[in-house]
């Protein structure tokens, strides 16, 4: 069954609540204060089933100016909408407003409905149809259906009917396939249940018993039951108005201007890059202004900040930065209006286009930045979003970045031709950017072999801290898979031509050390002693001692405690022998003959190795 949007816009007392009722059979006022001044002071639902394939859900507006930024939490949602104008008294302010409202939230078809034509005569519904046309020349109601209609009689409602069902035959569905997102418009909580929420599924779907994050609280919340148009089901979809009952928070914690999601998968954001669009009918806007910013649901205080510019001339479009003052979940290509402080009135709106709060230089070319960013070519936009980033971008935060599906960036991604590292998560980066990356690498490692000849290489810490601070450890692997005239031993990188060439008394001391090691057993000697007596000064002996212990001919397991190799095999043979054995350090300074001193470092290391496992004072050879 397909689900439309249909939304009322229009001055108030224009007819609006009573239409739906007229079509509906609903009463669209809920609150006790809307029916006793018989104004629509906050939003209002009903549907109806047109066919039986085709189901509206309508929301009403209220028209009254004062609560126009009621009227705009409904509006973000429309699929079509129903202008309504009173054949009695033609276009008034808020019918002007609310055009305005729709053309800049760019809904994209609808419907006049000229209401209350039998209070007047034929003749004046035809001037307002002429009123309604020069209105909306040029607009997407230009060439709109005009439906004279009387919610009283009946008259003109069943044209209406008709109408609506071929309008809503060129709606195209809602991406049910797409990230959740459900703006909340009204929060209450029902005896024995507790809390629900409903609001316009603006796209992919929610199921009975899912997990789903409230931005921007962040609260993590599961979904205890879904109904649509009142009727219980297991699972809603993009385009249907929805009601979820949820477990982990009470009325008071959820608000209008939250928006249900998928947790972890969006950041909500204060700054956002737009392209704005002031009206005709709006005086300049300054540099730094305030405004209101209504978006989806939610109205944040905010601050428009111009690129270059110190206002911006009323009728013009241009590229800005708006600063909320509070948090709020957006993503590229959300609409948004704009109203000024005082007096109260729309002033313009426009589109997100970047969420990334990117800090801009002076020579920075801004425009044609979030011309790329703008452009429909999602190619382009993944390829400049990761070129900007200094080490790339993993998946997951291109989705938050962009709202693309994992499958729409990958596509995107491949046909940029980016660089791709599958761990821990597809992370892309800017081939051109890999490509200078290597030769980096090499010439450092380079560099280190020219100052340090005795040492076998580089260690990969080192490497990935002067050639890639900061950078994830897995990228440096990624370099030096691809840099084939390097090298990688275990924890250290070297030139595959480079080969270690000692001078006479190097090798002569190199013997030396090794020797002394190997000749003292298990009664290690103090190193400093050892370097000390190699023949060579202090740095040359470390140097070569550490190649002795790269090479594992020596065995460090302590600061100043080195053994030689083969008396640590022969340890592990005394212990093969004893597997299961439980002994302790006295067993054991008997059977090597050695002191204290010796023993307990020792056995710490042998625990560390897995050769033996510690209870208490014993152990056992394992």
């Amino acid at each position: 069954m397909k689900h439309v949007i249909v939304g009322l816009a229009g001055h108030i007392d224009h007819g609006k609540t009573a239409l739906v009722k007229a079509l509906t059979g609903i009463d669209a006022d809920r609150l006790e204060e809307e029916k006793r001044r018989g104004i629509t002071i906050d939003l209002g639902f009903a549907h109806l089933q047109l066919t039986p394939n085709l189901r509206l859900g309508f929301v009403d507006v209220p028209g009254h100016e004062r609560f126009v930024k009621n009227m705009l939490a409904g509006a973000g949602g429309f699929d079509l909408v129903l202008f309504v104008v009173a054949a009695d008294e033609s276009i008034k302010p808020q019918t002007r407003e609310h055009f305005d409202i729709c053309r800049l939230l760019e809904i994209p078809r609808g419907i006049v409905v000229l209401t209350k034509c039998d209070l007047v005569d034929d003749d004046m519904v035809g001037l307002v149809k002429l009123e309604m046309e020069e209105l909306v020349a040029g607009s997407f109601l230009e060439g709109a259906p005009m439906a004279p209609v009387s919610s009283t009689t009946g008259a003109g409602l069943d044209t209406l009917r008709l109408e609506m069902a071929r309008v809503a035959a060129s709606v195209p569905l809602r991406n049910a396939a797409g990230h959740f997102r459900l703006p909340i418009d009204r929060v209450f909580s029902v005896k024995g249940f507790g809390a629900v929420v409903t609001g316009t599924l603006i796209s992919g779907a929610v199921e009975k018993e899912r997990e789903v994050e409230a931005y921007p609280s962040g609260r993590r919340l599961r979904v205890r039951g879904v109904e649509v148009h009142g009727d219980r089901t297991g699972r809603a979809t993009a385009g249907q108005r929805t009601a979820l009952n949820l477990a982990g928070a009470g009325s008071a914690d959820l608000a209008r201007g939250d928006v249900l999601s998928e947790p972890e998968k969006f950041h909500p954001v204060r700054h956002l890059d737009c392209r704005l669009h002031l009206l005709h009918s709006a005086k300049p806007l300054k540099h730094r202004a305030p405004v209101h910013f209504h978006s989806g649901t939610a109205e944040i205080e905010a601050e428009a900040r111009l690129f270059g510019s110190t206002a911006l001339k009323p009728g013009a479009t241009a590229y800005a930065r708006l600063v909320l003052r509070e948090a709020a979940l957006l993503l590229p290509g959300d609409r948004f209006i704009i109203r000024r402080f005082s007096p109260v009135s729309t002033i313009g709106g426009g589109v997100v286009i970047d969420i990334g709060e990117r800090r801009y230089r002076k020579t920075d070319d801004i425009a044609a930045r979030l011309d790329v960013l703008s452009s429909p070519d999602a190619a382009a936009r993944i390829a400049l979003l990761v070129r900007e980033s200094r080490y790339g971008v993993p998946l997951s935060e291109l989705v938050a970045r962009t709202g693309l599906m994992e499958s729409e960036i990958a596509a995107a991604a491949a046909k940029a031709a980016l660089t791709v590292v599958l761990q821990p998560e597809p992370w892309y980066i800017d081939p051109a950017w890999f490509q200078a990356a290597r030769p980096r690498l090499v010439q450092n490692v380079r560099d280190f072999h020219r100052a340090n000849p005795l040492q076998p290489g580089m260690t990969r810490l080192d490497l990935r801290n002067a050639v890639l601070p900061d950078s994830p450890p897995f990228l440096l692997d990624a370099l030096l898979a691809a840099a084939k005239e390097i090298a990688v031993e275990g924890e250290t990188a070297r030139l595959t031509t480079h080969r270690i060439a000692l001078k006479e008394d190097e090798e002569q001391a190199r013997s030396a050390i090794e020797r002394a090691f190997e000749t003292a057993g298990l009664a290690a000697p103090a190193v400093f002693e050892v370097l000390a007596r190699s023949g060579v000064e202090a740095a040359r002996a470390r140097t070569l001692l550490q190649q002795l212990l790269h090479e594992r001919r020596l065995v460090r397991i302590g600061a100043d405690l080195v053994f030689h190799q083969s008396a640590i095999a022969r340890l592990h043979q005394l212990l093969a022998a004893r597997k299961g054995e439980r002994f302790s350090v006295g067993a054991f300074k008997e059977w090597t003959g050695i002191s204290r001193k010796y023993a307990i470092p020792l056995l710490e290391f042998l625990d560390r190795e897995r050769v033996t496992y510690r209870e208490g004072d014993e152990r056992v050879v394992l």
